[in-house]
């Protein structure tokens, strides 16, 4: 299968293997449209699923990733064999009129003459019928073949490191749809020794809710400002799931073994008084190192020491300004 046959079923893939979190979010989204029939302690039952299932979704982003593509199957793949022209309906058709011998009805009305015309007609058509059928094949064999031209080619570059290569596969293939349904944005770049860095603007205060919701005695909401040390805490998870989740697809994409993560948001510069982007985490993903892993079991924001990371983090004052980790030095293969 060509690189553009893989894209169209990484979709499916992806649906087939999404995390519990996710399947019970789609629940709960097709519970909202009975919302407004509930009773208030079903309707309070309810608010307090969805915002315990939002944590849990944005604290397990890395919990799924996309089938990994092939690069080096699809460099040494063949060119799709040609079809060859057949002729089965005129076969048959020359078959019916060779073994069409009039009957005693067909001589008596003078039928035979017009039923011999009217079988030569049939393999004409079937002759015509034939040539359309090879011209579609035609057509289809190829598109396949410049379909795997292009996968061959792109494949060849990606494994030859080049820069260009390894962005068009990650456009084509799009595998950070979900972290941008979480509000989360992302831009790549590839340094000149050929590492590639992704960058996530994580828009952490629109993700995380910033008053919990739970029940009381009664079967009652209750909704409060949440604690400054928590809003941090399940802050932190989001960010890191996000980094380990967007490090996992990039090895999906491309065969590289070490990529950077960077995510990036608002913090106060106690300079100015003003918001200004800043990274707040910044690692060097291993390949080898995130598939060693049990991503279902990690906690994410502990995961980080099994990479180089720069990460500056209190739980009374959440994430600092840090700096990007220097791709110079790291060994890009």
């Amino acid at each position: 299968m060509g690189w553009k046959g893989t894209v169209r079923s990484i979709g499916a893939a992806v649906r087939a293997a999404e995390r519990d979190a996710k399947r019970r979010q789609r629940e709960l989204e097709r519970q909202q449209k009975q919302y407004e029939k509930m009773q208030e302690l079903e309707q309070a039952a309810f608010e307090v699923d969805v915002y315990e299932n939002h944590i849990e979704v944005i604290q397990s982003t890395h919990k799924e990733c996309s089938p990994p593509v092939d690069w080096n199957q699809i460099a040494l793949s063949k060119q799709p064999e040609e079809p060859k022209k057949t002729n089965d309906n005129e076969v048959e058709a020359q078959l019916i009129l060779n073994s069409y011998k009039p009957g005693f009805i067909d001589r008596l009305f003078n039928r035979d003459e017009k039923k011999g015309e009217l079988l030569s007609k049939k393999v004409a058509e079937a002759i015509e019928a034939d040539e359309v059928h090879y011209k579609s094949i035609i057509s289809r064999w190829e598109k396949e073949t410049e379909e795997w031209k292009e996968s061959v080619e792109i494949a060849n570059a990606l494994l030859d490191g080049k820069a260009e290569a390894k962005i068009e596969a990650i456009e084509n293939l799009q595998p950070f749809s979900e972290i941008s349904n979480l509000g989360s944005s992302l831009s790549i770049s590839v340094y000149d020794n050929g590492i590639l860095e992704a960058t996530i603007n994580v828009h952490g205060t629109e993700i995380v809710p910033s008053k919990s919701k739970s029940l009381l005695k009664s079967g009652k909401l209750s909704i409060k400002n949440m604690p400054k040390g928590k809003f941090n805490e399940i802050y932190q998870d989001y960010v890191c799931s996000c980094i380990l989740r967007v490090g996992n697809e990039l090895f999906s994409s491309i065969p590289d073994d070490l990529v950077l993560v960077t995510a990036v948001d608002e913090l106060l510069n106690s300079e100015t008084g003003h918001l200004e982007k800043a990274p707040i985490l910044s690692v060097a993903v291993s390949r080898r190192t995130i598939e060693s892993l049990n991503l279902d079991a990690i906690d994410p924001s502990d995961s980080m020491v099994n990479f180089k990371h720069n990460m500056s983090f209190k739980k009374t004052k959440g994430f600092g300004r840090v700096e990007r980790i220097d791709p110079e030095g790291l060994d890009c293969a």
